[in-house]
């Protein structure tokens, strides 16, 4: 039987005072699984992501991580409970190095550095010889693979990821996807929200279709690249 890491329950949430933004959005991930996100521009892809990572209010409906309920709770909290959150732009910390951008990610608990760093060059083995770098000299590729390693510092349970392809160019998101899948097959449950939509849906265990704030389509990843309503209405236009 498979175990719900987290879930949401008709979700309505938004950044200003009567404007939702989510209208009622369920949403599941089960351990081990990657999840990938789609839909318009404006649909709540990220807003979704920010409302889990606690970045945005939840007006109804509930938010659950292994049963817990989270809402309301901040992001420091929700770190130290099991919750990865990569943003879309400015993940790293430029004026530090490598080394220094990871200690950060694991300051809750700074005695597991050496544990943890072990973990993170397994899976990105370029990063061993590249602990004393600044991050300020990364190209955008790079950062982003720092930007994921300092989230698992933490050894998250789930791990948010928004738009982890944005601004790179095409070899550059082939190795984003790379990396996240990577990621998952360490055993992390991932969920990606992304505008390549047919690259995300390729990769993913299942995947959900937004549209004005809510899940117009869900299904398994691969099922939905031949679907005919999601084609129709959103892969000739989003990726490639």
């Amino acid at each position: 039987m498979s175990e719900r890491v987290i879930e949401a329950k008709n979700l309505v949430a938004g950044y200003l005072p009567g404007v939702n933004i989510l209208n009622g959005v369920n949403f599941y991930a089960d351990k081990g699984e990657l999840i990938g996100i789609i839909g318009p521009n404006g649909a709540g892809k990220s807003t979704l992501l920010k409302a889990i990572f606690g970045l945005v209010k939840v007006r109804e409906g509930s938010i659950t991580l292994n049963g817990e309920n989270i809402v309301g709770l901040k992001a420091n909290k929700l770190v130290s409970k099991g919750v990865g959150f990569i943003p879309q732009n400015n993940n790293v910390f430029p004026s530090l190095t490598i080394e220094e951008n990871l200690q950060m990610g694991l300051f809750q608990q700074p005695s597991k550095y050496k544990e943890r760093v072990e973990f993170v060059v397994s899976i990105f083995p370029e990063l061993s010889k590249r602990l004393k770098q600044r991050a300020g000299s990364l190209s955008g590729g790079e950062r982003q693979m720092v930007a994921m390693s300092r989230a698992l510092m933490m050894d998250p349970a789930v791990l948010l990821l928004d738009e982890p392809s944005a601004g790179l160019s095409p070899v550059r998101q082939d190795e984003a996807f790379l990396r996240v899948s990577e990621i998952n097959k360490a055993g992390v449950t991932c969920i990606m929200v992304e505008q390549n939509a047919r690259r995300c849906l390729q990769i993913s265990d299942r995947g959900y279709v937004l549209d004005q704030g809510k899940d117009a389509v869900v299904g398994k990843g691969r099922e939905l690249l031949n679907d005919p309503q999601v084609i129709g209405l959103y892969l000739g236009t989003l990726g490639t």
